[in-house]
């Protein structure tokens, strides 16, 4: 029998504010900070402590909701959300539940099957709990509790189980993530935890129009994870209904060093959390005009900006892709572009997608920390252009921009790299070369033709690297093509 998969994901965004959802206590960063150092008597939970709404994280969740096309709630609710785990000092999380911020948004993603288009049942406000540290060694097993997170604000956006396979679902998490950077409302850094995602995952055969008994996997913490733990679990509910058992709803792990999921507990319903309205925070009540207003000073979407990027430049889509998913690299694209109308738009690509993303990658530097300025990349691919330069030589002489800061003049005129396009001086190389290597002569003549490349490679080995390559091939087919008495010079 087949079975269709249906997938739903939940994604929790730590917000941008510098102070947490309902004190004044500040974010930091939970990786550095030393534990429980940025707590007051409202994140923990103390008697008598009374929660006042962060104002910034509600324009921040309304930027986000605005970018996903949500209605726009004109008044939310607030509720409390009880349970009892040792990183939830107060209890009860406080959350929104039955009037969230948003409902009935779209995300359009396009994985390898083609455009689709992914439902936002709703996106809402919270606080986020403390985080737990798990210690085991031969003589005890205990856990630390940290509260430093406990109250930072969270956004909450959840889908309709519209995907259907891990490449779907990696497709919409990726393009969220890209948004919520776009409108400034969260950093999505996945290694500190400020993105997190949770998979719902159901099957069904073929056909049947029901859905399947659905399963959670909680706090995923990379897409590469989330991907793999949605195929394993798929796979591992076929197995179980092909054995003749039931699939059970239940919340699971995943455990990523031996690619499979585990239970952690039975999934609780609404009504096991025991929902109720927070009686300390009024109705939140948001102003049309400042929503409008709002709608209009959103930025340019990733989506949007790569397609402009297609039609404006003529770059094929993986590229624009790579280059519109950050407004920073993508702005620093542009810039580059526009500092020499002369260079073609799919080299400056090339370079930045290439070259540039290496050596970040490599060094561990952000865009906005490169030393070298779209002005500075423009100049040298400008005497790429031209023929002043070599493509190896441009390589070396951007590695020492990009360690330096210096312009590419007077560093490829320091190193001597400045390209010979001399035709005389290159047909006498040519010359020098062919004469001085007879059997491969004979052996071209005799139809092995990939002796030209060898050949190439030996003039530019010749002239250090620095002969123009366009010009020594155009010379290498000439002397190659007269009869052999004229290559010996007789």
């Amino acid at each position: 029998m087949k079975y269709s998969a249906d997938i739903g994901l939940e994604v929790h965004a730590e917000l941008l504010t510098r102070s947490k959802m309902f004190c004044t206590c500040a974010v930091v960063d939970t990786t550095k900070a030393e534990p429980n150092t940025v707590v007051c008597p409202v994140c923990a939970g103390l008697p008598g402590s009374l929660p006042v709404l962060n104002e910034k994280a509600v324009d921040l969740g309304l930027r986000v909701a605005l970018a996903l096309g949500c209605e726009i709630a004109p008044q939310s609710l607030f509720a409390r959300k009880n349970y009892f785990y040792p990183d939830l000092p107060k209890g009860y999380q406080i959350s929104q539940y039955e009037q969230p911020l948003a409902e009935h948004g779209t995300l359009v993603v396009e994985p390898s099957n083609g455009e689709k288009t992914i439902r936002i049942r709703r996106v809402h406000l919270e606080e986020d709990t403390g985080k737990l540290t798990h210690v085991e060694n031969k003589k005890e097993s205990y856990t630390l509790v940290d509260l430093n997170r406990a109250g930072v604000p969270l956004l909450e956006i959840v889908t309709e189980p519209d995907m259907h396979s891990a490449e779907e679902a990696g497709a919409y998490a990726r393009e969220l993530r890209s948004i919520l950077r776009e409108v400034g409302a969260s950093s999505g850094d996945m290694e500190k935890g400020t993105l997190r995602l949770e998979a719902n995952i159901s099957i069904r055969p073929e056909g049947k129009p029901e859905l399947g008994t659905k399963v959670e996997i909680k706090n995923l913490n990379s897409f590469k994870a989330m991907e793999k733990a949605i195929d394993f679990e798929i796979q591992r509910q076929i197995a179980r209904l092909e054995g003749g058992e039931l699939v059970r709803q239940e919340t699971v792990g995943w455990e990523d060093l031996k690619g499979v999921t585990y239970t952690q507990r039975s999934k609780e319903e609404a009504h096991d959390y025991r929902y109720f309205p927070e009686p300390d925070l009024p109705p939140l009540v948001v102003d049309k005009t400042r929503v409008e207003e709002m709608r209009q000073a959103l930025p340019e979407l990733p989506r949007a900006r790569a397609l402009r990027f297609v039609s404006q430049f003529q770059l094929n889509r993986t590229d624009a892709d790579m280059l519109a998913e950050e407004k920073p690299i993508a702005d620093y694209f542009e810039k580059t572009v526009k500092a020499d109308p002369s260079i073609p738009p799919k080299l400056a690509a090339n370079w930045i997608t290439g070259e540039l993303f290496a050596w970040m990658k490599t060094n561990g530097e952000i865009i906005n920390k490169v030393k070298v300025k779209p002005t500075e990349l423009a100049k040298l691919l400008a005497l790429l252009q031209k023929g002043v330069i070599n493509l190896p030589s441009a390589k070396t002489v951007f590695s020492a921009m990009l360690k330096s800061g210096k312009n590419a003049e007077p560093i490829f005129k320091s190193l001597g790299l400045q390209q010979v396009s001399d035709i005389g001086t290159i047909a006498k190389l040519v010359q020098k070369i062919i004469q001085e290597n007879p059997n491969e002569l004979a052996a071209f003549k005799a139809g092995k033709t990939t002796l030209e490349q060898w050949f190439f490679g030996q003039v530019m080995k010749a002239a250090g690297g620095k002969a123009n390559p366009q010009v020594v091939q155009e010379e290498l087919r000439k002397h190659l093509e007269r009869p052999k008495n004229n290559l010996n010079g007789t």
